[in-house]
């Protein structure tokens, strides 16, 4: 048992960054997932499999590879992927390399889902994350989460690809 003499605690700056972090962890994901949902019929959780596809070599990925780029369970991707895969945006095949693994494939109809929907997501989060910041807090922004994500696992994240990207 810890004694709680020896926890450094939280007060002053640090609870008050700690609480506007934890509210903008809150907050984001619904407001992701609203503009999402009545744009596009999409989760955020949705749109980012999708997206992810779209951006993977042969617009495919193994659905374990898909499920770390998500932080995603196996379950829930799969439950997500058959919402999906009923819209006909994505399918599931065995990886012909080894059967062990499921493939997931980003249909034409699932492309197009992606252009439609990206517009919206790009417009909300310019609106809601990007533009209240000047350059160099995005900047900023980018690397405290960069060694945020380092302090919690020491595996990098999804990247977007070399062709997604502009120098800033």
């Amino acid at each position: 048992m810890s004694d709680p003499e020896d926890s450094a605690g939280l007060s002053g700056e640090d609870l008050q960054t700690w609480a506007a972090l934890a509210t903008v962890l809150e907050w984001l994901p619904a407001a992701l997932d609203t503009q999402l949902g009545r744009d596009a019929d999409l989760t955020h959780f949705e749109y980012g499999v999708l997206y992810a596809l779209a951006s993977a070599p042969d617009q495919t990925l193994r659905m374990s590879v898909l499920a770390g780029y998500a932080n995603s369970s196996l379950s829930r991707l799969s439950r997500a992927a058959s919402r999906l895969e009923s819209k006909a945006w994505v399918r599931r095949v065995p990886d012909p390399t080894d059967g062990r693994y499921t493939l997931a494939i980003l249909t034409d109809l699932g492309q197009r889902k992606v252009d439609q929907a990206t517009p919206g997501h790009e417009r909300t989060v310019h609106r809601l994350v990007l533009d209240p910041l000047t350059q160099p807090q995005t900047r900023q922004l980018r690397e405290i989460s960069r060694r945020i994500m380092r302090a919690i696992r020491d595996e990098e994240g999804w990247q977007p690809p070399p062709r997604a990207t502009r120098s800033t």
